[in-house]
């Protein structure tokens, strides 16, 4: 839902602009921690008080993944220590936070060099952050007196018609829940073999791997992160050195692989990484190797898992398989 009120706030003065609209004044793109962060956060916090809002949802958080592109240096855990009760397990989609909680997610984005989301209240209320201390804040009121205190704190809000990082809805594809039919698929995939390893993206841009046997699928189902996106791979390979001889020339894979414990890992490398990958992987008792291009990573199938009540309410979607579109050819009415 487009909210009708939505600012640019920034500490950029629309003065030092030119005809383009790119700003040519003197102030830095990244955050001083210190009293313009702590004004941006006073801001969006006038905003959410004139709007009403005390709690707000997180949405399609992610943190960096083997390729950071943040102004600052990563932090240990992505700016969300002490944030959620339960860790940083909490940080996932549709979890609900304080206003509080929300305005440290706010300078850990501002920061850029950690987690990111979108917070919102559905119908009434959004904050995104963007590159460059650009912060977006959505209303479904004026927020006038927000408006003021926000200049009073030397920033510069501007209306806008839309935040650019407003979720976009991709082309209308069935999107497969992660339901007891998905279940009782898997069990099935598991026993004839054609089916051993689940990956957990819990985060974009970040995944756990879990060994499916008769004896595992339903632990790992209830262990799974809310409104985590799933994909069904083949079981590992035990021929480890053939797995290895498959290493393309230059490119990036995925190795995953399964150590004498039992625990699944994984790692990312590019040819550069490769021997050290090899090393890894050479003392596996089962492992594969994925590739990191869409188009050639295609696992058996995939699903997102609903919420507790069996509603599918996570916006992100899986990228489709031929089996996931035989299996959305199948909801179509007779």
């Amino acid at each position: 839902m487009q909210l009708p009120y939505v600012y640019q706030v920034t500490k950029y003065d629309p003065a030092d602009r030119d005809e383009r609209g790119r700003y040519t004044g003197h102030e830095d793109t990244v955050s001083d921690h210190g009293e313009v962060e702590a004004s941006y956060l006073r801001a969006v916090a006038a905003f959410a008080g004139e709007t009403g809002v005390e709690r707000l949802a997180v949405r399609e958080p992610q943190v960096p993944s083997f390729a950071p592109f943040g102004l600052e240096p990563p932090v240990d855990g992505f700016g969300l220590d002490g944030l959620f009760p339960a860790g940083p397990a909490g940080f996932h989609d549709g979890a609900e936070v304080p206003l509080d909680i929300g305005l440290e997610l706010v300078r850990a984005m501002l920061r850029d060099n950690g987690a990111w989301c979108r917070l919102e209240v559905e119908g009434a209320f959004a904050v995104h952050v963007g590159w460059d201390q650009y912060v977006y804040v959505s209303s479904s009121r004026p927020c006038e007196a927000a408006l003021a205190r926000t200049r009073e704190l030397g920033l510069f809000p501007e209306r806008l018609d839309t935040s650019p990082y407003a979720f976009e809805e991709e082309e209308q594809v069935v999107q497969r829940p992660g339901d007891d039919d998905f279940w009782a698929d898997l069990h099935r995939a598991v026993a004839t073999g054609r089916a051993g390893i689940l990956e957990e993206t819990h985060l974009e841009g970040a995944s756990r791997w879990h060994h499916l046997t008769r004896d595992t699928i339903d632990p790992v189902r209830a262990g799974l992160a809310p409104r985590a996106r799933l994909a069904v791979w083949p079981p590992l390979s035990t021929d480890i050195d053939a797995v290895l001889s498959a290493l393309p020339a230059d490119g990036l894979v995925e190795g995953v692989w399964q150590d004498d414990d039992g625990t699944i890992r994984s790692a990312i490398a590019d040819e550069d990484e490769f021997p050290d990958l090899v090393a890894r992987m050479s003392r596996a008792r089962a492992a594969a190797l994925l590739s990191m291009y869409v188009d050639e990573r295609v696992p058996l199938c995939t699903a997102v898992m609903p919420d507790d009540d069996g509603v599918l309410r996570a916006r992100w979607r899986t990228e489709p398989t031929p089996s996931d579109r035989t299996w959305a050819r199948r909801q179509l009415p007779a």
